[in-house]
C-alpha cells in the first residue's frame, strides 16, 4: 500500500512538472517593459512595412495562422477589440492599431482567413514557413495565437495578454 501511494504520488509529481515546465517553454521570453523589436514586411497589396512607423500608437502584435484553431477562435474578439479602441482618442497616443503577423506556407489561405474573419485592420504580414522565421524568432513565439501589448514609445506593456488585460489597459489611457 505503502509503495503504491509513493508511486502515484511521483506520478503526480513528475505530470505537474511536465505542465509547468511546458507552460514555462512555450511563454514568450520577451518581457513587459523592453523595447519591441522591430519588425519589417510587405502588406497583402505589396506595400512595405516596418513595426516603428506606428510609432506614437499603441500597437497590438499578433502572431497567428490560417490553419490554427483557437486563432480563428480568437478572431471575433480581435475584431470587436479593435472597432473599440481604434477611432479613440488616448492621453498619450495618437491611436492603437493591431499588427497580425501570419505564420503560413500558402499566401492565398492567409488572405482568405484575413477575409472571411473579417480582419478589417490595414497592417497585415506574412511570415513565410513556420517558428524559424526572424519575426517569429525575434518575439520568442513557440506558439499561437501569442500576442504583444506595445506602448507609444515602443516599449512592451503586456506578454501574451488576455483580451480583458488589453482592454483594460487602454481604456485606462483613453481620454474621457
Amino acid at each position: 500500500m505503502k509503495n503504491m501511494l509513493l508511486t502515484v504520488g511521483l506520478a503526480i509529481l513528475v505530470l505537474v512538472g511536465f505542465q509547468i515546465g511546458k507552460k514555462l517553454y512555450l511563454k514568450p521570453k520577451n518581457i513587459t517593459g523592453e523595447k519591441a523589436i522591430e519588425i519589417t514586411g510587405q502588406l497583402p497589396d505589396g506595400t512595405s512595412f516596418n513595426l516603428s512607423d506606428l510609432k506614437g500608437k499603441y500597437i497590438l502584435l499578433d502572431f497567428w495562422g490560417s490553419w490554427c484553431g483557437p486563432c480563428r477562435q480568437s478572431h471575433p474578439k480581435l475584431v470587436s477589440l479593435y472597432g473599440r479602441f481604434n477611432n479613440q482618442s488616448f492621453k498619450d497616443a495618437s491611436g492603437f492599431e493591431i499588427v497580425s503577423v501570419a505564420l503560413e506556407r500558402n499566401a492565398a489561405n492567409w488572405q482568405n482567413a484575413i477575409q472571411s474573419d473579417g480582419l478589417i485592420w490595414p497592417y497585415h504580414i506574412m511570415e513565410a514557413g513556420s517558428f524559424d522565421s526572424p519575426a517569429v524568432k525575434a518575439y520568442s513565439v513557440k506558439q499561437i495565437p501569442t500576442k504583444f501589448l506595445i506602448n507609444p514609445d515602443g516599449i512592451m506593456m503586456a506578454v501574451d495578454p488576455s483580451f480583458d488585460q488589453i482592454a483594460k489597459l487602454l481604456e485606462e489611457r483613453r481620454k474621457v
